[in-house]
């Protein structure tokens, strides 16, 4: 009896109207059993000279019918009690683990049972996960998990997530999965100096993650107590936002917080130092432009004659020692320059055709307006500006920049941070990178420097110990090879024509119908170890995730034996989800 209730309750027996695998059988169950998509099925056989073998799976489909009907219209016959038929329901279980590893089909008749704790786990692999990730609640209320080893780099590392914009919670989902990676206890002592690295787009909303949410009810705290995860804020937050325009003082572009924010911002000396101008052509359009050339050796001159001037970043170049306190002014003296006839030969663009040189030029000084703000040599010189993962969590905040700007900054701060864990010769301790809209950034089609170092993060990044987690509304527009490297695969609600893309093959046809209508908070994970992705919902997100939910720091940090929300009133804003 005791063996029977840690296996679980029989649900049905194994079918013999249908083909039983070792890879996929079918259930029929037993009258009032309900058994749904998700649900994980256990059967087992005796193999002479073996031993009794576990066969164990994942419900992939769910079917009812009436048996003994010949035509459609005898539903209704049935329905009246003329027509005698019996109401029949099965499963499919898509296998997923077989005990030792015999590989046999269950037996007609035999009895299939909803898994046990101890069936579970074997059936999941969770059993030999020596560090896992929680990443949310089953269908069946439990746990799933996923491998640190395909996450950390051990044996694998990067996920992509994909889902339509605002209905997906792709951004939801990444900021929940670091708060388990750093709060689940699976990093040991490597937590405290693990670090996460997230480019904001989308307003304010992550500029709060260090702050309860007030909008957390019971429901949700039960729900990351069931994960084995205690709800609350991240512990350390860094916010980085470009400066004012037209602030002489470059204080932050933020509205609704004021601490623990930093300007960010280049300074000219910098952006002829680093050589940063090829950033500045960061389009994959420009790559396929004939004036590619003329950008690396722009750069290097500039790299080779710009001398600072004071403590601002200024710059003085040319013969004429012209000195250069605005992005414009540097433009303007390029320009002036590649349109002389005598500094142009000096510059070496000499033997380039005057509409190449006009097309870069052109190209050059459309950048003025949205490069201005976070390139500059007008400002005093202050400690802080430059962005640096100091803090368990960095964000840097893009919203109020250009699209072009944007780019800029993502090129500049990824390279920063690659070259920087290579000079360390070491993977610990890890850096996770949240970069939303990966498509736009890594379309692919074309090349770009950004593309550039996306790649090489996808593809050395795992022994440099830099995790890319990657979000992006269509998983098909983005660069295969990037895609490609990552371990870990999440889909939310996606739009029925991409479900329906080579990209998804990891999701069986089932699965990719139900992704069709996904509510919000419900993602399909996979992993390298399981066959087939396990749908998960993540709990509510226990810290804001925009100003209107954020409980003052000081309740967010009161202490164990006082609720933190107690007192809060409530406002019109709709959750995220």
């Amino acid at each position: 009896m005791g063996e029977a209730a840690e296996r679980g309750p029989v649900v049905g027996r194994v079918l013999g109207t249908q083909s039983a695998t070792p890879l996929s059988f079918w259930v029929g169950l037993e009258p009032g059993t309900v058994v749904q998509l998700d649900e994980v099925i256990a059967a087992r056989r005796e193999v002479p000279g073996r031993g009794e073998v576990l066969i164990a799976g994942v419900v992939t489909n769910v079917e009812a019918r009436h048996e003994g009907a010949a035509y459609d219209s005898d539903v209704f016959l049935i329905a009246q009690g003329v027509l005698p038929a019996a109401v029949v329901e099965s499963a499919e279980v898509t296998v997923t683990r077989v005990e030792p590893e015999v590989y046999v089909p269950p037996l007609p008749g035999t009895e299939a049972r909803r898994a046990g704790a101890l069936d579970r786990e074997r059936a999941l692999y969770f059993d030999v996960m020596e560090r896992r990730i929680p990443v949310g609640l089953g269908r069946d209320g439990e746990p799933i998990h996923v491998n640190l080893e395909f996450l950390d780099g051990t044996r694998g590392a990067h996920v992509s997530i994909s889902g339509i914009s605002g209905v997906a919670t792709k951004t939801s989902f990444a900021t929940f999965l670091l708060y388990s990676i750093f709060n689940s206890g699976a990093l040991g002592a490597e937590a405290h100096n693990t670090k996460a690295l997230i480019f904001s787009v989308k307003g304010e909303d992550l500029l709060f993650l260090d702050h309860a949410n007030n909008r957390l009810d019971e429901n949700a705290r039960a729900a990351y107590r069931r994960l084995g995860l205690r709800p609350g804020p991240f512990g350390s937050v860094h916010v980085f936002a470009p400066p004012r325009p037209g602030d002489p003082n470059g204080t932050p572009h933020v509205t609704a917080r004021t601490q623990d924010v930093s300007p960010f911002y280049w300074t000219l000396a910098e952006f002829c130092e680093e050589e940063l101008l090829r950033y500045v052509f960061a389009d994959t359009e420009d790559e396929r432009a004939q004036y590619t050339i003329l950008i690396g050796q722009v750069a290097a001159r500039l790299a080779r004659d710009a001398e600072p001037v004071g403590a601002g970043g200024a710059v003085r170049l040319g013969d004429g020692g012209q000195v250069c306190r605005t992005y414009e002014d540097l433009v303007r003296f390029i320009e002036e320059t590649l349109t002389d006839e005598d500094t142009r030969r000096a510059w070496g663009a000499q033997l380039m055709g005057l509409g190449t040189v006009n097309a870069f030029l052109r190209r050059l000084r459309s950048s003025v307006r949205p490069l201005s703000p976070i390139v500059r040599g007008d400002l005093p010189a202050r400690s802080g500006r430059s962005i640096e993962t100091d803090a368990q969590v960095t964000v840097v905040d893009l919203h109020n920049l250009p699209e072009r700007a944007q780019r800029f900054v993502v090129g500049v701060v990824l390279r920063g941070e690659f070259a920087r864990k290579e000079s360390t010769g070491s993977a610990r301790p890890l850096l996770f990178v949240v970069l939303d809209e990966l498509n736009k950034y890594a379309p692919r089609e074309g090349d770009s420097p950004i593309k550039e170092i996306l790649l090489d993060v996808a593809e050395r990044g795992r022994s440099l110990g830099v995790i890319l987690i990657g979000a992006q509304q269509t998983a098909s527009e983005v660069e295969r090879r990037i895609v490609a490297n990552c371990a870990v695969r999440v889909a939310g609600r996606l739009d029925a024509a991409e479900a329906s893309r080579g990209e998804y093959g990891w999701l069986p046809p089932a699965a990719r119908a139900r992704a069709t209508i996904a509510k919000p908070g419900t993602m399909f994970v996979g992993q390298p170890e399981l066959p087939v992705p396990l749908a998960v919902e993540f709990p509510f997100p226990a810290w804001a995730t925009r100003p209107a939910e954020a409980a003052p720091r000081a309740m967010a940090r009161s202490g164990p034996s006082r609720d933190p929300f107690e007192g809060l009133g409530e406002d019109d804003e709709v959750p995220p989800f």
